[in-house]
């Protein structure tokens, strides 16, 4: 009879414990899951907004990516809290909250009101405002959703989405209120790269101008390139601090530096990995823009293909190689590893 009964005992408590284990498992998917809806629901109002990098949504799509991307790389370090009955309730509420401020900004006027606060406190680009708040909002949410299931140390481990997201949002922000380059700390590399950008183009057999707009009280610091074809068609640009990519620099850089945070190498070898990433998340820069001179010498400045690679294909450049560089390093250090242990057999 005693053994029967630890018999069923046992059962129990396997049962309670294979149980236990898939609710921790669940709970790790659970801030992906929470803002499926949101995007969702934002995609069928403005599908076009996910078809832009610049001002647009598809950064959102990057955000799953990088998520999910840090779920499986600490999936064994990410540990899950105990959810009291409290805490339960709370994280329950924290993962409702996206769906909810999508809903509210967009059915419900929010999105209205911060249109209209941003119009009367002169916000240049009001309209854009809500899209930039929205950014920060989903930072702070989904912050708010990795205490509550991991604590802090959990935020380690998903430091790179959560820092993503509030970037992007800070960008647009500051874009908004000094537009056209007149935020002059982010103007302070633009000559260089409008320089470097018209010597590429010089190389190519292009017949390059290059100045300064003046006399516009609305621009900032902004260098102006002229480029002409051999068949004398003429194209030119301003280029501002978010044209010359100076967001992807710094979007760059704070991902990058949290990544080898996280990295158990040697402080010269990160420096020399940081170093590496940003000349070439410099270069790409210097390429788009050289890019967009060529599609417009081909097809007009105010052409649909301007427009699109302007806001989608040029962006994408840069938040590609941000996101493939961990790979990249991690991929090296996996194969130096393997070389290294065959040298010692």
């Amino acid at each position: 009879m005693q053994t029967v009964k630890q018999a069923v005992n046992k059962k129990t408590l396997d049962l309670m414990l294979k149980v236990r284990g898939n609710i921790r498992v669940l709970i790790k998917f659970l801030p992906i899951l929470s803002f499926i809806m949101p995007f969702f629901i934002l995609y069928s109002l403005d599908p076009s907004s996910f078809e832009a990098t610049w001002k647009g949504r598809t950064f959102y799509l990057f955000f799953l990516w990088l998520v999910s991307l840090e779920l499986i790389l600490d999936w064994e370090k990410i540990q899950t809290n105990k959810l009291g009955y409290l805490r339960t309730s709370l994280f329950i509420i924290a993962l409702l909250l996206p769906t909810i401020y999508v809903v509210a900004a967009n059915y419900f006027g929010l999105n209205n009101v911060i249109w209209d606060l941003a119009e009367r406190n002169k916000v240049f680009w009001a309209y854009v405002t809500p899209l930039s708040t929205e950014y920060l909002v989903f930072s702070v949410l989904f912050t708010l959703i990795i205490l509550l299931a991991h604590g802090i140390n959990g935020l380690t481990n998903y430091s790179i989405s959560v820092i993503f997201l509030g970037v992007i949002g800070l960008i647009y922000t500051i874009d908004n209120i000094y537009p056209y380059g007149r935020f002059t700390p982010f103007q302070f590399l633009v000559p260089t790269t409008a320089t470097l950008a018209a010597s590429v183009l010089n190389l190519m057999g292009y017949v390059t101008s290059l100045g300064f707009i003046e006399n516009n009280p609305m621009l900032g610091f902004v260098p102006y390139l002229e480029v002409s074809n051999l068949q004398g068609k003429t194209v030119g640009f301003g280029i501002a601090w978010p044209c010359s990519g100076i967001e992807s620099l710094i979007i760059y850089a704070v991902a990058i530096m949290l990544f080898l945070k996280r990295t158990d190498i040697s402080w010269k070898y990160k420096m020399l990995c940081f170093i590496i990433g940003a000349m070439v998340t410099y270069l790409i820069n210097i390429a788009r823009i050289v890019t967009i001179f060529l599609i417009a010498l081909d097809y007009g400045v105010n052409s649909p293909q301007v427009t699109w690679f302007h806001n989608y294909y040029g962006p994408l450049y840069s938040i590609t190689w941000i996101i493939s560089y961990p790979l990249i390093i991690i991929g090296i250090r996996a194969l130096w590893r393997k070389v290294t242990n065959r040298e010692k057999v």
